[in-house]
């Protein structure tokens, strides 16, 4: 019998496109099917959670996954990366050096992740295991998945951090999956590495590469349309004192 995305509790969004809501923090995960490749986008705050996930998307991909794409170094999203053994992983410029071994880029994400209620024991072992990210993103670049499925990679930012990517993937609709320069479920959260001065050009950048009638898939929260993430674009604006 063969799963389909509701089966695994995925929401499909376009074809061969999908993404679900992980529990406890509602970090959104996302998959691209190619033909005999597949990207997953972000992979969860754990290595259980990305082990997971690699299982589910194996399953709905009937082959292991190939490429993953780091959208903003946050716990959330990328500590669950080190399960997806022998995937090349994108991110956007600056991030590998974050993630590099006995720097503290590791120890921040670690931190972050304890003090948002990852159990310590989890944490360290995630950050231990942060995968290289051996291909950094600086303005645009187009993977090729395979069976006509093309997908861009475009570092948009900075904006919720310093390292903002955003994956476009073409179609019918068109999906733009945001990481947290879009939030759906509460107020986008601006910490100490966000660039605020920066953040409504990133989500212009994101308007441009998607269009009015794309998809725009949240780090957290529900799938929005163009008309929000202007309106958001519009508040950060607002609440950051930049000029239009």
């Amino acid at each position: 019998m063969t799963v389909t995305w509701e089966d695994l509790g995925w929401e499909r969004l376009a074809a061969g496109v999908g993404r679900c809501r992980l529990p406890v923090w509602d970090c959104t995960a996302g998959l691209v099917l190619g033909a005999g490749a597949a990207l997953v986008v972000d992979t969860g705050s754990s290595l259980g959670e990305g082990a997971r996930l690699r299982a589910q998307a194996q399953e709905l991909a009937g082959h292991r996954v190939t490429h993953l794409a780091l959208t903003h170094p946050h716990f959330d999203h990328v500590f669950g990366a080190a399960a997806f053994a022998g995937a090349e992983v994108y991110g956007a410029v600056g991030t590998d050096a974050l993630f590099a071994r006995g720097g503290q880029g590791r120890e921040a994400l670690r931190s972050d992740a304890v003090a948002e209620g990852l159990a310590a024991r989890r944490a360290e072992e995630a950050a231990d295991a942060l995968v290289p990210v051996r291909h950094e993103v600086c303005g645009e670049w187009t993977l090729d998945l395979g069976g006509g499925r093309q997908v861009l990679l475009a570092d948009v930012g900075p904006g919720h951090t310093a390292h903002d990517l955003a994956v476009l993937v073409p179609g019918d609709p068109e999906v733009v999956f945001c990481g947290d320069l879009v939030e759906e479920s509460g107020r986008p959260q601006a910490g100490p590495d966000a660039v605020p001065s920066h953040w409504p050009a990133a989500l212009d950048r994101l308007l441009d590469l998607g269009g009015e009638d794309a998809l725009y898939v949240p780090g957290h929260g529900a799938v929005v349309d163009a008309a929000f993430v202007r309106a958001q674009r519009d508040a950060l604006a607002a609440r950051f004192g930049v000029s239009r």
